[in-house]
């Protein structure tokens, strides 16, 4: 009798990356999580879903799960030992209480890197041009009236915090428009990898650069990263970008910015307490906003949820994981 294939739970199907998941169910036996609450979850978890080897996670998991909080991993079963995200930001996985039950957390971050990185470009050259003030005069009938004028790109000095993968990417992107490139990390990069961006101090960044871009992961330490305090000390009419996290800015202190004028436009992509926007930040027209869309398109999300699977495939067969995170790396070697 063959022995039976672990099972597989998927908080989210498979919309994508068809092909990847049947290949996944050669070797698993694969069930999407019917669960409507994370009660209900619990309750699912300690009965129809108590051998679950590993769970499959997208950043929607949360509306019914809410945070793999260390509540919810302690009630996972024994059988439990991989939580496969599909996603490069992990923040609402608790990794310590998984360390501490054995259960090793992967993520995905190589697919993300070049549509966040696009969406980036869209929104700093549109805060820099004042666009979304524009689209609001086109679309009540004032055409061009009251528009202030935007700027050009050429010359301006962009400073990434967090030179990463996407970071990089970004300032790839960015040379051919004329922008300077300084960052600020933990650690200076090697001169390939910096690729003529120069290395600077955290308030160099802050006090230099015409427009910042924001690129670094949320952690204890990063949360309101740029505060009140932090945007006294940029130039007047800095723009801001935010692609990574919402937490890492306090979006008060940036609403009341943009208000008084020193902060001249923000690109944001995420938010502190999605899906609920600061209310002054929702009326300003010069805040370009969309709605965490960065790897939201049809051939990102199949890479993503491909590398989330092949995590998972390589758990059950025992091979070097292709991501585990770097807090998980001592219990995979």
């Amino acid at each position: 009798m063959l022995p039976a294939k672990p099972l597989v739970l998927f908080f989210s199907p498979v919309r994508h990356a068809l092909p990847q998941y049947k290949q996944l169910q050669q070797v698993a036996h694969t069930e999407v999580v019917t669960s409507q609450s994370r009660d209900e979850f619990f309750h699912d978890i300690s009965t129809k879903y108590q051998n679950a080897f590993a769970i499959y996670r997208t950043s929607a998991s949360g509306s019914v799960a809410g945070k793999f909080d260390a509540d919810f991993i302690n009630r996972l079963p024994q059988s439990c030992r991989y939580i496969c995200h599909n996603g490069a930001g992990y923040d609402p996985i608790d990794t310590a209480a998984c360390a501490r039950r054995g259960i090793i957390v992967t993520n995905a971050p190589d697919p993300v890197t070049d549509a966040t990185a696009v969406l980036a470009i869209f929104l700093i050259l549109g805060a820099l041009r004042q666009l979304n003030p524009a689209i609001f005069s086109l679309r009540a009938g004032a055409f061009k009236k009251d528009v202030d004028f935007g700027h050009d790109p050429q010359g301006k000095t962009l400073g990434i915090l967090g030179m990463g993968r996407i970071g990089r990417a970004i300032k790839a992107r960015c040379d051919p428009f004329g922008l300077k490139t300084i960052y600020h990390n933990r650690n200076p990069l090697s001169p390939k990898e910096a690729s003529s961006a120069d290395y600077v101090s955290f308030e160099q960044l802050l006090a230099e650069s015409d427009i910042i871009s924001i690129n670094v992961p949320l952690t204890a330490k990063t949360k309101h990263l740029i505060s009140a305090k932090e945007i006294a000390k940029m130039k007047p009419g800095v723009v801001i970008i935010n692609t990574a996290r919402g937490a890492i800015i306090d979006e008060a202190a940036m609403a009341d910015a943009l208000e008084s004028e020193h902060v001249a436009a923000v690109g944001l992509d995420v938010y502190e307490e999605e899906p609920k926007i600061n209310e002054k930040l929702l009326k300003q027209d010069r805040a370009l906003m969309v709605p965490h869309v960065g790897t939201h398109t049809t051939e990102t999300l199949a890479k993503m949820e491909s590398w989330a699977m092949e995590n998972v495939r390589r758990a059950i067969a025992g091979e070097a994981l292709l991501s585990p995170v770097p807090e998980h790396q001592h219990l995979v070697q």
